[in-house]
């Protein structure tokens, strides 16, 4: 699916503000209900297109913000222990996360000139192998860090992960989410495959939605996407109104690219990563949720100077609608692995 330009012959002009004002709210009950288009078959043959897609084993631990030359992150994927710091050149290095002396959590160790330093009895790793601990391979994309764990995940290896295009760094204004759901991870891919629940589920963010484009059973990979009209609520009557394409570049990533409208270009990345099972046996993956907004704005510039403060509204609110896809994607899950309703 090809989304058409924000510009050009026959496209409307550019709103001098990136806002407007709805003129005839529509009443939460009063929309047009998207049951009858929200195919089971449509999302369940795009789920499996994706689960198809080659990852070479690679897996998001986190952000990269959150790896510093001071602090270490550490994380579990799929039952096993990984922690990953940046070494003295400020590279991104991964191993196993506990200390190959008598097994100490390396997650609580601190960082020094490069070396992370067990605080158990002081074994210091510097990112090469040491007495039985092997380091995995890592990738620092500049907004996450991934690391391959191909015992994990069992597919041909590849050198880098599958990074979807993106808005440059320096342009753009990137925050990271983090939260865990008792699901796995192909149930958080199905959600963001349902275009058609955003403004029933969330009407606090999205109106006026539409899906303008779905798939087929059997797309081509070049038009394996869904397209939505949708306007983001701020306050009240003021929205902002775009058009998103959501596509699936590998089995636990799925991508929404502002196409049109206000912050074209800017890209809301959903990752999936398997944790391990609970006290109850119950499987657990973590949803890692990037925002990197941009905008041609001239004004836009002060929002990037603002980054600090901005970060923390945006992070809430990702969690704001994970509170509520988190749900769904535990639901699906609970009648996907058990054929019933609970009781």
């Amino acid at each position: 699916m090809t989304a058409r330009p924000a510009s050009g012959p026959g496209r409307p002009p550019r709103r001098r503000y990136p806002f407007t004002l709805r003129r005839r709210p529509v009443p939460w009950a009063d929309q047009e209900p998207t049951w009858r288009a929200a195919r089971p078959a449509v999302i369940d043959a795009a789920l499996e297109r994706a689960l198809a897609r080659p990852s070479g084993n690679w897996f998001v631990l986190g952000g990269a913000r959150a790896v510093t030359r001071e602090r270490s992150l550490a994380g579990t994927v799929a039952g096993t222990e990984v922690v990953a710091w940046r070494d003295a050149d400020g590279r991104v290095v991964a191993g196993p996360g506990a200390c190959p002396h008598l097994g100490a959590p390396l997650a609580e160790s601190p960082v020094r000139c490069g070396t992370l330093i067990c605080h158990w009895h002081g074994l210091a790793l510097d990112g090469r192998p040491f007495a039985g601990w092997e380091p995995y391979p890592a990738y620092d994309d500049g907004a996450l860090v991934w690391v391959r764990l191909d015992a994990v995940g069992g597919e041909e290896p590849l050198p880098a992960p599958v990074v979807p295009e993106r808005p440059a760094a320096r342009t753009a204004v990137t925050a990271v989410y983090t939260g865990t759901g008792v699901c796995e991870p192909e149930d958080v891919v199905a959600n963001r495959l349902d275009p058609w629940h955003g403004a029933w589920f969330h009407p606090y963010s999205f109106v006026d939605l539409a899906v303008v484009g779905s798939p087929g059973a059997a797309a081509a990979e070049e038009e394996d996407a869904f397209a939505v009209r949708v306007s983001f609520r701020l306050a009240g009557r003021v929205v902002v109104p775009v058009t998103a394409v959501f596509t699936a570049p590998e089995p636990r990533t799925v991508v929404m690219h502002i196409t049109e409208g206000e912050g074209r270009g800017s890209v809301v990345e959903t990752h999936a990563t398997p944790l391990g099972p609970d006290d109850r046996g119950r499987p657990r993956t973590a949803v890692v949720e990037a925002v990197v907004a941009a905008s041609d704005r001239p004004g836009f510039a002060a929002a990037r100077a603002a980054a600090p403060l901005l970060r923390p509204l945006m992070r809430a609110g990702a969690a704001r609608l994970w509170r509520d896809d988190l749900a769904y994607a535990e639901r699906r899950w609970l009648l996907r692995s058990t054929g019933r309703f609970p009781g």
